[in-house]
């Protein structure tokens, strides 16, 4: 069977304007004094779907004139908006101009928008069995979405592209099918288009009729259903509503017909090109586009794999990694850039990369390294863990474009000695050094009792406080701000599997210049990212506490943590009877036998034979069954089998994720457990933890509790002890929102849940009940998250009337918090991010945004962030002044974990009364707030006897 075509349709003014606006706080203007942003943004755009997806067919559709059949039933329609930018009324010309050069299909007919013309062709050529991809970041084209036609959003600043298809589509809208994106938008109307929608209608409200009614006219056929005000704006606006949906919905019958041989990709015209590349200013464009179009023209290149045969398609490399449309390419002249190329490589830039060999050579070389002041280091090794990898070279470099490279014998004891020659270095107090996630470095040459002792710059954090939204790999951040290619790990040994090389059986001279341009290139974004750390105020923040706090972790992960085994393996056996019993339960409550991991025959036990949660049960795209988590902990309630399903996918889970896998997670040599923590995956600030992920064991239930029993200490003469911060984020909104009733509550030491029950129910505080406590505890922690009336109604046992109510008392009586939340927003919106207590920033590009859905999740985002980032930061600084502390003053006990508000320590029994009120003291005045931070300490023989 051949292979189905791929049709790539193009929403020309909607990637214009957001190419546009990408640049309105840097536009690009030539030096005629030319606005070049919106060309430069659409083309972007464009070349980066061509490269990444290689479409067979591909046509940009653009407006013109408006909509006729619209504005005729409506002539509001749209009429609101703002004049178009002149930028992009200049650009237009250019923008089609580039396009009939590339020979790629224009579509446009007078009166008709864009999105009925994609619609009406994207139609027509899944009829003729072709995928078909609309590119455009507009949502109304998911209405279209079909088995065979996506919605691709194209990536951003960093963000990837996102494809839509139908079980994406009715996610996002909580629809069953696509269709209902029109009644979806008819209900809630378009301020953008000046579609007007029902009255008091948004989105929640229009996704809750939508799973009642189905669809406009259902809805507006069932009024008597509807109660109060919602119930006399809609019957009075039943006209207005029918003409929202027309209004929004993309007409598939438009005067254009696909036309499979003039949609077909083909080479352009390179002349026409870059005639108008010239004129624009176009320098790196050009160089990129030359790339794509032609890589066998590329000056200096070696061969890399293009398949002559299709000189039609484009080359494959990075096809998926690489986010080529970044909105920053500067359009300066780069030297290093040659006309060729993507990026400047190892291939065509020049470079002075030398390897040091010898007794002699190794001992003018150090004293020519102890002469430096900031010296970048990279460690080659045999593999990624740490713990068990053997030093293959050490590559430094500390001017741009010049690198040494130190290879290491293969022999452990003539390694050792050729690595203590370089103590010196790594020892000195003096010398700053520099490397990308050098906790890991760190950790290498401690295997060969080796100290990094010094300033350390580490590029990888130092770009993730820059931007912590986007990736902080070497080759993105070189791609980014060096326009710079490194060459890939797997050009020497292979991709990953059974077949792939060890760095030892790379020859010299390859090693050396792949080893020698990290260090080269991580030194080079050191240069970039110093003065950027200073502009964005993060510096202090990186001084004096991201980068002191690396030495901690390695520490951390280094001694890693007891592990009971044993006790794991008779829970293993335990749970796997109990959740059999449970598996046997089941299938007699549902009366046959079938696969419980299996959602088809799942779905088709519980909704078809046992007609549970009656006629209307979603279906996935393939058409079976939807039986996720959220479909199922719905129903079950009122259900007791799915009761059961739920707990048996539990145990399960806990079985195979903690219970049997961490055995496998002990290391060979130590016996322990050693986590990987990780300083740049949350954007808040908190750290992650990685192989194995210790952050995520679950404690809401006995069982998952029952897992930290197995995290035990060293031997008989130490005790674990787990140190607590009470309440952190609470008590940090307190401080930080100046509410008084809140603060005082605090500082008198009262029970915050309680506190707040007495006075939202407005009860004595001794008469205040264990459920008053419960709803007041879910709406102290919840408010935090935004959370809603609707969402505390589905934690607690409260209905939505009285969570409104609750909120409302709630709001009344701590009222400075509602004011903060708000002028947190507001801060947000005037200055595009928030900070926490000690500066750490969260950018927040979407709150802004006109899109409800996302503006609000920013919004929300705007209160949480400095709340959960303040009280990350308070926890490192803790972190860093203990470790000081146990270092300084040779302790024999050792921080071994970080939970989130949690440390763990193994503890010497010699230490045990000492140690507590030093841990006490340290994490309490760790950072002074208003508010006073409490911790709580606990002792025991394992985690959770200690927790």
């Amino acid at each position: 069977m051949s292979q189905q075509k791929r049709l790539f349709l193009l929403d020309a003014y909607a990637l214009i304007f957001r190419g546009y606006y990408a640049f309105i706080k840097n536009p690009r203007i030539n030096s005629k004094g030319m606005d070049t942003s919106a060309i430069m943004g659409f083309m972007n755009s464009l070349m980066d779907v061509i490269k990444r997806e290689k479409p067979d067919h591909l046509a940009v559709a653009f407006d013109k004139g408006g909509s006729q059949l619209r504005n005729d039933i409506f002539p509001e329609y749209k009429a609101h908006r703002d004049a178009t930018p002149e930028a992009i009324k200049i650009a237009i010309p250019y923008i089609q101009d580039l396009l009939t050069a590339m020979h790629i299909p224009i579509i446009e007919v007078s009166g008709f928008e864009a999105d009925d013309l994609i619609g009406t062709i994207a139609k027509q050529a899944e009829k003729q069995n072709y995928q078909v991809f609309m590119v455009t970041p507009d949502k109304d084209f998911a209405q279209l979405v079909s088995e065979n036609i996506f919605m691709y959003k194209p990536a951003r600043m960093g963000n990837g592209i996102e494809i839509w298809g139908v079980p994406e589509v009715l996610a996002k809208f909580e629809i069953e099918r696509p269709d209902q994106v029109i009644d979806f938008l008819g209900m809630m109307g378009d301020a953008a288009d000046n579609i007007p929608g029902l009255p008091g209608v948004g989105e929640v409200t229009a996704k809750k009729l939508l799973k009642e009614f189905g669809t406009m006219e259902n809805l507006l056929a069932n009024t008597d259903k509807l109660k109060g005000k919602m119930k006399e704006n809609i019957e009075a606006n039943k006209e207005k509503g029918l003409l929202s949906k027309t209004l929004a919905t993309i007409l598939l019958d438009c005067p254009v017909q696909f036309n499979e041989d003039d949609y077909e990709l083909s080479k352009p015209d390179v002349e026409k090109t870059d005639v108008l590349f010239q004129e624009l200013e176009f320098r790196q464009m050009k160089a990129q586009f030359d790339k794509l179009y032609n890589p066998s023209a590329a000056e200096n290149e070696t061969s890399d794999g293009t398949d002559e045969k299709t000189s039609k398609k484009l080359p494959a490399k990075k096809t998926n990694e690489e986010q080529f449309d970044l909105f920053g390419f500067s359009e300066e002249n780069n030297d290093e850039v040659k006309s060729n190329s993507f990026y400047a490589t190892l291939e065509n830039t020049d470079h002075n990369y030398t390897y040091v060999q010898g007794d002699l050579g190794v001992k003018l070389f150090i004293q020519n390294l102890m002469k430096q002041t900031s010296v970048c280091f990279d460690t080659e090794t045999t593999g990624i863990d740490a713990l068990n990898a053997e030093l293959v070279g050490i590559s430094f470099a500390w001017e741009k474009g010049k690198a040494f490279y130190v290879p290491f014998p293969e022999n452990r004891e003539e390694t050792q000695l050729l690595i203590d020659k370089f103590k010196p270095f790594f020892e000195s107090e003096s010398i700053e050094k520099i490397g990308q996630n050098i906790k890991y470095d760190l950790k290498i040459v401690a295997q060969y009792g080796v100290e990094i002792k010094g300033k350390l710059f580490d590029t990888m954090i130092a770009h993730y406080l820059i931007n912590p939204d986007m990736r902080h790999n070497m080759d993105i951040l070189s791609e980014t701000y060096l326009k710079y290619s490194p060459k890939s790990i797997e050009e020497l040994i292979g991709k990953k599997g059974k077949n792939q090389k060890s760095m030892r059986d790379v020859a010299l001279e390859e090693i050396k210049e792949y080893a020698a341009e990290d260090a080269d290139i991580t030194y080079q974004l050191k240069q970039n990212f110093s003065p950027i750390l200073d502009k964005a105020e993060t510096k202090k923040l990186f001084d004096e506490i991201e980068i002191p706090l690396i030495p901690v972790l390695a520490a951390m992960e280094l001694e890693g943590i007891n592990l009971d085994v044993p006790f794991l393996k008779s829970m293993s056996v335990e749970m796997a009877a109990e959740s059999n019993a449970l598996e046997q339960k089941i299938y007699e409550t549902a009366g046959e036998k079938f696969n419980l991991a299996s959602p088809k025959q799942l779905g088709d036990v519980l909704f078809d034979k046992m007609k549970i949660g009656g006629a209307k049960q979603k279906k996935t795209k393939t058409g079976q069954y939807a039986t996720g988590e959220e479909i199922l902990s719905y129903l079950a309630n009122d259900n007791p089998i799915v009761k059961d399903i739920l707990e048996w996918r539990q145990m399960v889970k806990l079985q195979s994720t903690y219970i049997d896998a961490l055995p496998n997670q002990v290391d060979t040599k130590t016996g322990r457990v050693h986590t990987d923590y990780m300083q740049t995956v949350a954007a808040t600030g908190r750290l992650s933890s990685n192989n194995p992920n210790l952050q995520n064991i679950p404690v809401r239930t006995e069982r998952g509790r029952l897992i930290r029993k197995a995290f035990i200490p060293r031997d008989e003469n130490y005790t674990l002890i787990s140190a607590d911060y009470s309440q952190i984020e609470l008590r940090i909104i307190a401080a930080l929102s100046g509410e008084e009733n809140m603060i005082k509550a605090f500082q008198n030491n009262e029970d915050i849940h309680k506190s707040t029950a007495a006075k939202v129910f407005n009860v004595p505080l001794d008469e205040v009940t264990k459920e008053q406590r419960s709803n007041a505890k879910t709406v102290n922690f919840g408010i935090i998250y935004g959370v809603s009336a609707f969402g505390l109604s589905n934690q607690t046992s409260l209905s939505r009337k009285e969570s409104a109510e609750l909120i409302d008392a709630y709001y009344t009586t701590y009222p400075k918090l509602k004011s903060y939340m708000a002028n947190q927003v507001d801060f947000a919106r005037e200055n595009g991010y928030v900070q926490t207590v000690l500066g750490r920033r969260r950018y927040l590009k979407d709150i802004n945004s006109a899109n409800m859905m996302i503006k609000s999740g920013a919004e929300r985002n705007a209160v949480n962030a400095p709340i959960q980032g303040s009280a990350a930061d308070i926890i490192k600084i803790a972190m860093i002044n203990i470790h000081k502390k146990l270092m300084n003053e040779n302790w024999k006990s050792k921080m071994l974990l970080q939970v989130h508000d949690e440390l763990v320590f193994d503890v010497h029994n010699s230490e045990l009364e000492k140690i507590q009120p030093m841990i006490k003291h340290e994490m309490e005045n760790a950072f002074k707030l208003e508010v006073p931070l409490e911790v709580e300490i606990g002792i025991g023989k394992n985690w959770l006897e200690a927790h």
